[in-house]
């Protein structure tokens, strides 16, 4: 703490700056404080030097943490040079620059220090103006996607329109460490709300977004939401697949779901362990009875040598007993036809194994067609969400229908307005010298407009309540169809993804027997042709080797008991694989009552879109015989507004030609200044586009001549 002072000093020394007594008082402040990692200048007003000095001490610095400029009344150029010292430090992980109207230059020095800066996890750019400036903005969104540390990113308040959330959502969905967003209380509208939802879809490792006060509909709002909420939980199954890695304990809910997979996964590596020691076990024993076999030949080979030098010597007695010994050969031969027989009967049995592996392959043939089928049924289970999309389309241009007929009502009831408008200020300006009478009349048809007019308002004001709430159910709607449609596409794919590894696993469970077996039959024919060879060999050396015969006899009597014993493994081998072949028959069978089921609730919610498409359609239906109803009543109030017109257009032309006639009867005198005013009355003709003028000059004398008709009148009387 004291080295960050003495190199604050140093730098304002160097450079001629003045020091700031504030800053120097809050970072004895801070250096008072042990221990602390904390910056805190907020409130201070923070000259440009004071910020070029403190970004070049802070470039170096190892000291602090978390740095707080917050009201500090920064200037672009300070804010700048602070941002392009912080650029290099190491140890900032928290920066707070609220309050200090930071706009285009700011923006694009928060640009660099997110591309450069490595270490920050945190930034507050809270009651800003970043937002106004596209360029700056669209520099810091780049510094944003090309960041790799910050988790935590606070923009409140910076006037961002729908353009800048384009370019936050473009760096949003490039982004892979972001965790908390928050942009309330902005201007991004409902481009900016739909670009949003489209990054949230992509981006998948937000967890947390701030929305409120930004002039957003509640359904984009609420879609929102939920793909915050499915981006929560994918995050928390990640994380507890690091457990399951780790070696930690996975939650109940996760186990359950889990669990028979786990279960038959481990039933089969099980089996396949099995399997894999006894064929490992039948291995060694062949080796060791090739070897033994080896060992007795080569005995047999020394023991042959030893006894052609001692059959020279007994050749002359051998000869007078091969008489007794050819009825002994002649027994042997039948063995040996008994043998053949025996060697007959087990290529019988390899050949009924090669049609059992036939069979096994032709029901793995009818296995793939079962698979092709129910891929042709999930197409069609595509085409019929087609379908779905194309009723949504609909709904939507319906709606659209909806607005532009709702649009042209307001128009023309404006127009309306506007038009009764200037018929009152024109009958106010014609009837001001009508009677009383007339005025009376006048005034019970304004008030009856007026009545009609807000019956009318009250009707629209209705019908537009109506629609709100129905374009709200049809956000309902459609937000609980994608979500009821993304829990069937997820089962599904897990279906799918079951299905597929327990195939893959059976295959290859069958294909290594399959191996075993064909290895084991490879080596007893090997070990048949051995025998066959070694027969042969007793053949030629019957005449030499008479003494040998009764140890031959008995190594065939070996071998033979060795074949039984061999026969009963293959039979209890092949008695295995059938029995593990029907329980597998039988899981597959199980699968397919599972995916029967989910076929049955899929159908069931296809017969629920369609009864909510039909009742849609119906208010539909009903909303265009009221819209209609109300079209008949705009046409009928249009016709006695007509009516009215043509009425008063008939009194006008009544009082018009009862003035012309007055003005006719009555001698008009030379019309002067002094003696009178001309009197101009004009009426506006309803319903037509120019106006009538009616000019009457009028003489009004003054009170003299008036006191003379008085007096002319007394005199005439007297």
């Amino acid at each position: 703490m004291e080295d960050f002072r003495r190199s604050y000093l140093r730098l304002c020394k160097e450079g001629g700056v003045d020091t700031q007594e504030s800053v120097l008082a809050q970072l004895h402040d801070t250096r008072a404080a042990t221990g602390s990692c904390r910056l805190d200048l907020s409130g201070q007003s923070i000259t440009t030097d004071t910020c070029s000095v403190l970004g070049r001490v802070l470039q170096n610095d190892t000291v602090f943490t978390e740095i707080v400029l917050s009201d500090c009344m920064l200037s672009e150029e300070g804010a700048k040079l602070l941002l392009n010292g912080l650029c290099s430090n190491t140890t900032v992980k928290v920066l707070d620059l609220k309050g200090n109207n930071m706009r285009g230059t700011g923006a694009e020095a928060l640009g660099q220090l997110l591309v450069r800066n490595k270490m920050l996890r945190r930034l507050v750019l809270e009651w800003n103006a970043l937002g106004m400036w596209e360029e700056g903005f669209a520099v810091f969104c780049e510094g944003l996607a090309s960041s790799t540390s910050l988790t935590q990113l606070d923009l409140r308040n910076n006037q961002i329109n729908h353009q800048g959330a384009a370019e936050l959502c473009i760096a949003l969905k490039r982004n892979s460490t972001l965790l908390e967003l928050d942009l309330r209380w902005n201007n991004i509208g409902l481009l900016g709300g739909r670009s949003v939802l489209e990054a949230m879809q992509q981006n998948r490792t937000l967890t947390k977004l701030e929305m409120a006060g930004n002039n957003i509909p509640s359904d984009t709002l609420r879609a929102i939401g939920e793909t915050d909420r499915q981006q929560q939980l994918l995050n928390a199954f990640n994380t507890s697949l690091s457990f399951i890695n780790q070696g930690y304990i996975f939650p109940e809910q996760s186990m359950n779901h889990n669990a028979d997979r786990q279960s038959t996964l481990r039933e089969s590596r099980s089996r396949t362990h099995v399997l894999s020691k006894e064929i490992q076990l039948l291995k060694d024993e062949k080796s060791r009875q090739f070897l033994s076999l080896m060992e007795t030949i080569d005995r047999q080979k020394d023991e042959m040598g030893r006894s052609s030098r001692n059959s020279s010597i007994r050749l002359g007695q051998l000869q007078e007993a091969l008489s007794e010994q050819k009825s002994s050969v002649n027994s042997l031969t039948a063995k040996l036809q008994m043998t053949e027989a025996a060697l007959a009967l087990s290529e019988q049995k390899a050949h009924d194994l090669g049609e059992l592996l036939t069979r096994v392959k032709m029901e793995k043939a009818e296995l793939r067609d079962r698979q092709s089928r129910e891929i042709k049924k999930e197409h069609e289970l595509e085409e019929t969400e087609r379908r779905c999309k194309t009723q949504q389309d609909q709904i939507f241009e319906l709606k659209q229908e909806l607005t532009n007929t709702t649009a042209e009502l307001k128009l023309r009831l404006v127009q309306t307005e506007e038009r009764l408008e200037m018929e009152k200020r024109r009958s106010k300006q014609a009837l001001e010298d009508m009677d009383s009478l007339r005025q009376k009349e006048v005034d019970h048809l304004t008030r009856h407009q007026e009545e009609n007019e807000r019956a009318l308002q009250e009707r629209i004001l209705k019908l537009e309540g109506q629609r709100i709430q129905l374009e709200e159910e049809l956000s309902r709607v459609k937000a609980s169809l994608v979500t009821e449609r993304a829990q069937a596409e997820e089962e599904l794919g897990k279906v799918r993804a079951q299905v597929r590894l327990e195939e893959q696993q059976h295959l290859s469970s069958l294909e290594e027997k399959l191996r075993a077996v064909r290895q084991s039959r490879d080596e007893s024919q090997n070990h048949c042709t051995q025998q066959k060879q070694t027969i042969a060999e007793l053949h030629a050396r019957v005449g030499q080797q008479s003494i040998e015969m009764d140890t031959l006899r008995r190594r065939i009597d070996e071998l033979q008991q060795e074949l039984a014993g061999k026969e009963q493994e293959k039979v209890a081998d092949v008695t295995r694989v059938r029995v593990e072949l029907q329980e597998q028959i039988g899981h597959l069978q199980a699968e397919r009552t599972a995916q029967g089921g989910l076929k049955e609730k899929i159908a069931a919610l296809e017969r629920e879109m369609k009864v909510l498409s039909a009742a849609h359609r119906e208010a539909l239906l009903d909303k265009e015989s009221e819209i209609s109803s109300l079209l008949e009543r705009l046409r009928i109030r249009e016709g006695e507004i007509q009516r009215i017109r043509e009425d008063e257009a008939q009194r006008a032309s009544f009082l018009q030609n009862a003035i012309l006639t007055y003005v006719q009867g009555s001698p008009l005198p030379h019309f002067s200044p002094k003696n009178g005013t001309l009197v101009m009355l004009s009426y506006a003709g309803v319903g037509r586009s120019t106006e009538m003028p009616i000019v009457l000059a009028l003489e009004v004398q003054h009170e003299p001549a008036a006191r003379r008709r008085k007096h002319n009148g007394r005199s005439s009387v007297s």
